[in-house]
Formats: structure tokens, sequence, C-alpha cells
């Protein structure tokens, strides 16, 4: 048996503050994929960065619903951390990876049909992609004699952990060489930066009801997630507001061709 809520009013600040998170990050992916529309370009978005944000998601995503969804996984985890702690996965943690999925794919699609110049995915993401989804594999095989599932989705946990930590390298070093943040959208990170934060605060709320931080390192996935999210996003809104501000002529639909681009243009 799992543990119960102490606090009705702490369950039910749980759970609005779940929600909001899960709208917040799952609303941050509309900014970007209306941007691309309107622009009719993909130029300015880092193609590494969605590349590696997929495959952090897809991780994610059987995490939590391996967790949320079996009885064997988590009668796994009660017997490692004990049976009065509850499950850290909620059902705002399925539905956000679901979407997030989802909408992921859905702008890597973006990338196929809109202008995108000479951007490309480098060999280096190429590599990384292959490495971790073989390790993956590699892992399958060896809890599946055990049945040593829980082990394994914390190998997934593991993967979006890294995945979150390195993805919006690419993107970041992209706005500084090209000093600008142009075609890539604030709005998008306005809104991941409200749900790492709230997020981060549905563990609090959780951890003194139970009177226990085990939620943290239970799902250290969880709590680093919402840690690298904070900091990339708080270095996005430095680029765009006090390195990179955009210039009063310049809106959404405009963005700065680079050297390399207009080379490209002229050789057509």
């Amino acid at each position: 048996m799992s543990s119960s809520w102490n606090s009705v009013g702490l369950e039910v600040l749980y759970q609005v503050l779940g929600w909001v998170a899960f709208f917040a990050w799952s609303f941050s992916f509309y900014p970007q994929v209306i941007l691309n529309y309107k622009r009719k370009s993909v130029v300015g978005l880092n193609f590494d960065f969605l590349v590696l944000n997929f495959t952090k998601h897809s991780s994610y995503l059987i995490y939590n619903a391996a967790m949320f969804f079996s009885p064997f996984i988590q009668r796994q985890y009660h017997e490692k951390y004990g049976d009065k702690e509850m499950i850290p996965v909620a059902a705002n943690d399925v539905a956000f990876s679901l979407h997030a999925v989802a909408l992921t794919a859905f702008t890597v699609f973006q990338v196929f049909i809109y202008e995108r110049g000479i951007q490309k995915v480098s060999k280096v993401c190429i590599s990384i992609t292959a490495i971790v989804w073989t390790a993956a594999i590699v892992c399958l095989i060896i809890a599946w004699p055990k049945s040593d599932w829980l082990w394994l989705i914390d190998v997934f946990n593991s993967i979006q952990v890294g995945m979150t930590a390195i993805k919006y390298i690419p993107q970041a070093i992209m706005n500084f060489r090209r000093k600008s943040t142009i075609g890539w959208s604030i709005g998008n990170i306005l809104l991941d930066l409200t749900g790492g934060v709230l997020n981060f605060g549905q563990m609090g709320v959780q951890s003194i009801d139970q009177h226990t931080l085990v939620n943290f390192y239970g799902n250290i996935g969880k709590t680093l997630l919402s840690l690298e999210t904070v900091f990339f996003d708080v270095l996005f809104i430095i680029q765009h507001y006090v390195l990179y501000p955009a210039k009063k002529d310049e809106n959404a639909d405009d963005f700065p061709v680079l050297p390399i681009e207009v080379k490209h243009v002229a050789a057509q």
C-alpha cells in the first residue's frame, strides 16, 4: 500500500501545481510551432536541439508511463524505498510526456516542409543519439532475464536527465554565434521556465506533506529536470533581452541572413 496524503489542502495544492505546470510546459511548444508557421522558416531553430529533445521526451514518456501504469514496477519501487512512500509520478507527468513527444515530432515535421537554409543535424548529435538508444537496448537485454524493470526505467529517467542537460547547448551556441535569438521563440522559454518552477514546487509540497525528501531522490530525474530547465531558461532570457535584444524594426517574421546563407542563395 502506498502512503496517502496527510493534508487535503496540500493534496489539492499538489494537483493544482502539477496541472498548471502541465499546461505551462505543454503550451510552451506552441509559440515555436506558430513562429515557424508564420515565418514559413525554421532558420534560427537548431536541429540538434530538436533531435536531442525528441530523445529526451521519448525517454521521459517511457519512464512516466511505466511508473504510473505498471503495478509490478510500483511494487519494486516500494520494495526499494518503503511501502509508505508515494509513487513519484503523477497523471500530469504522463499527460505532459505524451503531448511533448507529439509536439516535438510535429516540429521536426516542420523542418522538412519549411525553409531551413543550410542547417542540418550535426554528426556529433547523430552519434550521441545512436549511442544513447544503443545503450538503452543493451540495458533492456540485461534487465529482461531478472525482470529488473525499475532499474530499466531508471535508466530511461537518467537518459532524459542527460538529454535535458545537453539539448539546450546547441541552441545557446547558435544564438551566441548569430548574436541573435530571432527564430527561437522566447514565449517557449517563458512558459518552460514557469513549468520548471511549478514542477519543483509540486515536489516540495509532497515532501512537506509526507515529511520526507524521498520523492526528490526517488525520482531524481524529475528533480534535475526542473533545475536544468530553470538554469537554461534563465540563460536564454538573458540572451534574448540583455545580450541580443531585437531591434525595433525587427519582428517575428524577419530573421538575419548569415553570410554563409547568402553564399548558399547566390550559389543557387
